[in-house]
């Protein structure tokens, strides 16, 4: 049976992602729209009856069916039926801000006139009436002709009302036809020439008569949906219906009719007169508590210092609270580990799966608690309204290098994951401040770059006076301004343009809905152990036989001699003296095999390049393989280490075996030096195929993810090592 298809649209922050979640009880499918990176939601209906199953969809928001940007364009054609794939809407409920009740009205007579069996759902009636608004829900419906029903859905207020409106509607499909109308009255010459194009749309496809009204005023009046003149590429028209559009413009424009805004003026003149109609002021209005907040949240001064503060607090909040939940993980890691090769008899299969496998993949699972902080305090932010505020704030900042203000959300979204965040870039109007911002925001540290954060601070930094969250907050502040100020050097030279004024809507605030947020924390949370399972495993298991062959025989007879004299000389038992000289002999001679591994080979080679930095060839073999994904750096790094660990005995904490390690002659090699160099570089350096192929996809073009992988990683190197230089000679 085709299920009945639901189709959620709204204007951005009105509620039309948490109503989506509530109808759908959490439970959606994220892919994307045929041959385009916009994301597409979807989720069965709950409580449907199982004869009539629905489908709810989750269209982009959009203010207007005048698209700006990728996103909006999808909502569009959906709306339109111009996509093969989505199946025409059988219901479209437009979700409404009733605290800013004109403004999204724009958007629900657009699509009332589309002809489509319309819900209109108003959300936020609580916010409204705390402005002392009454919204007279028998009036509007009967001025728009469409049933009215309210929500406060982050409270579930109405939502089982909704739900049962529309399993009414899909247990009997179809009857109820809504004949498409005008919410606007235009000027005479424009409303002749958009009937002249109405029928000339119904003639050319009469399949989609009914829309034909709504898209002769968009293609008359939005000069967005014409190709330019001379460049018939990417039209969606016959070429004799696009000359048709432009000889009336310059009808109109001979007439004096501003073609641009007729349409919008008049329908928003006769939304005036609805509100008037149908909004009843309770109180006089007044300074709401949104409004109170933001006097101070969005100060030029004390806005920022929250900011910051805030931004500390989440990452020193990532070290104190995640601690316990990764002793466990830890924990519970060795004695898998430990009981597996007690289990197994000794061989290659007991070091490959313990090692290998259970302690490399394990080393990386372990910061799951902090990843999960780190998408709970984001989740918070975005459900609570002040990622708003934060790119409010941003703005000017991002002004001042020649970002858009809408650069702030995509960059910002780069701290979970810069994939998110490149895909958020669509929301950006022009092409030259999208490709800026998708060309930095890999330089904001991601969550992959938390786990080598994190034991190089372990390692390296002291841990006491606060010095491991400062550390912290100071390799993404050094994310933040290597990103801006890369933006400034694009848009000085490659990308050239002045950016568009930002236009911003501050949602009122409000409190966040727990199991939206936990839900998103865990979906975000899921990608990063799924990668642990595959992408992290496999290269362990690359990485162990790497690291383990070949096995040169010389080797182990060499170091077999040393220990028949160690034992002809050694004391029954043997004293503490004589059990460190067994250990030395056996962590030598793991050293020794690992030096003529493959991987150690691999190392040796590209030392040379690595040794300005400070670093040795076993850091450069972490540095080859986190390539594939920067968290690889620590699974790679307890891999060598065990390797070279030699007691057989359980794994060792990575952070304590790398605070062990020594150079040839006898220095630590993990200084607060080196782990600082090491940070620095991992701030700046690429190091990511997934962000590469997903920049590929979004440019469509090998061009600019070959340029990104390139100044990135010459970037990294050259700041590393200004980094090294700079910290040897003050004497660190």
């Amino acid at each position: 049976m085709k299920p009945f298809t639901v189709v959620l649209t709204g204007n951005p922050h009105c509620g039309q992602t948490t109503l989506f979640n509530a109808l759908t009880g959490l439970r959606a499918r994220v892919g994307n729209y045929a041959g385009v990176t916009v994301e597409r939601k979807e989720g069965a209906l709950t409580g449907a009856d199982p004869r009539h199953p629905v489908v709810v969809l989750d269209l982009p928001g959009t203010y207007s069916l005048s698209p700006q940007s990728p996103d909006e364009q999808i909502a569009r054609d959906v709306l339109f039926q111009r996509l093969p794939e989505v199946p025409p809407p059988d219901l479209v409920v437009v979700v409404a801000d009733a605290s800013n009740l004109q403004r999204n009205l724009y958007l629900a007579t657009q699509v009332i006139e589309l002809g489509h069996p319309t819900l209109l759902a108003l959300n936020m009636v609580d916010v409204a009436r705390d402005r002392g608004q009454e919204i007279d829900l028998e009036a509007l419906a009967k001025a728009l002709g469409v049933p009215v029903l309210a929500l406060v859905a982050s409270q579930g207020e109405g939502i089982e009302a909704l739900r049962q409106a529309i399993r009414a509607q899909a247990a009997a499909p179809g009857t109820r036809h809504v004949i498409p109308r005008q919410f606007n009255e235009l000027p005479e010459d424009f409303g002749r020439e958009a009937q002249a194009i109405e029928d000339r749309l119904e003639a050319l496809f009469p399949q989609r008569s009914r829309l034909a009204a709504a898209e002769a005023l968009l293609l008359l009046s939005d000069e967005r949906t014409l190709p330019n003149e001379g460049d018939p590429a990417g039209a969606r028209h016959p070429a004799a219906l696009v000359e048709e559009v432009r000889s009336a413009r310059r009808r109109l424009e001979a007439a004096g009719v501003d073609w641009r805004s007729a349409a919008i003026e008049a329908r928003y003149a006769r939304l005036f007169a609805i509100e008037q109609h149908v909004v009843r002021e309770t109180a006089p209005p007044g300074e709401t508590l949104s409004d109170r907040i933001d006097r101070v949240v969005t100060h030029k001064v004390w806005g920022l210092l929250i900011f910051v503060a805030v931004m500390a607090l989440m990452f020193q909040s990532i070290f104190w609270l995640a601690q316990y939940p990764m002793d466990g993980i830890e924990a519970v890691v060795d004695a898998l580990a430990g009981w597996v090769g007690s289990t197994m008899p000794p061989g290659d299969l007991n070091d490959l799966i313990t090692r290998g496998a259970i302690s490399g993949v394990g080393s990386v699972v372990v910061f799951l608690p902090q990843i999960c902080l780190l998408f709970l305090f984001i989740g918070l932010l975005e459900d609570t309204g002040y990622m708003s505020r934060a790119a409010f704030l941003m703005d000017r900042l991002m002004s001042r290098v020649g970002l858009h203000g809408k650069s702030f959300i995509p960059m910002l979204s780069s701290f979970a994951c810069a994939i998110p965040g490149i895909l958020a870039t669509r929301t950006i109007e022009t092409r030259q401040d999208r490709l800026a911002t998708i060309l930095v925001a890999p330089l904001m540290s991601c969550s992959a770059r938390l786990p080598v954060y994190t034991v190089l601070i372990a390692a390296c930094i002291p841990q006491r006076n606060g010095w491991p969250g400062l550390t912290l907050l100071l390799m993404y502040l050094l994310g933040i301004a290597g990103a801006l100020g890369m933006a400034w050097v694009f848009k000085k030279s490659l990308l050239r343009g002045d950016p568009p004024m930002l236009i911003l809507e501050l949602p009122p605030y409000k409190r966040p809905m727990a199991g939206a947020v936990l839900r998103q924390m865990w979906d975000r949370s899921r990608l990063f152990l799924r990668r642990a399972g595959t992408v992290i495993l496999g290269i362990n298991i690359l990485l162990w036989f790497l690291a383990t062959y070949p096995r040169p025989g010389e080797i182990g007879e060499r170091f077999e001699r040393q220990r028949t004299q160690w034992r002809q000389t050694a004391s029954e038992p043997p004293t503490d003296e004589q059990s460190a000289a067994l250990l030395r002999i056996d962590q030598a001679e793991a050293g020794e095999r690992l030096r003529q591994s493959f991987a150690g080979r691999l190392g040796r080679a590209i030392e040379p390049a690595i040794r300005p930095l400070g670093f040795d060839w076993k850091i450069g073999i972490g540095l080859v393989t986190s390539f594939a994904a920067r968290e690889v750096f620590v699974s790679t790094m307890s891999v060598v280490y065990n390797a070279g660990d030699g007691d057989g005995e359980g794994t060792a904490s990575l952070a304590e075996a790398m605070k062990s390690e020594r150079r040839g002659d006898g220095s630590p090699v993990y200084t607060p030096l080196t782990g600082l160099t090491l940070m620095v570089f991992y701030v700046f350096a690429m190091q990511c195929v997934s962000t590469v192929a997903v920049v590929r996809r979004e440019t469509n073009s090998w061009r600019w993810p070959l340029f990104q992988a390139v100044y990135m990683t010459s970037l990294a190197w050259v700041l590393a090592w200004l980094t090294h230089v700079v910290g040897t000679r003050m004497g660190f």
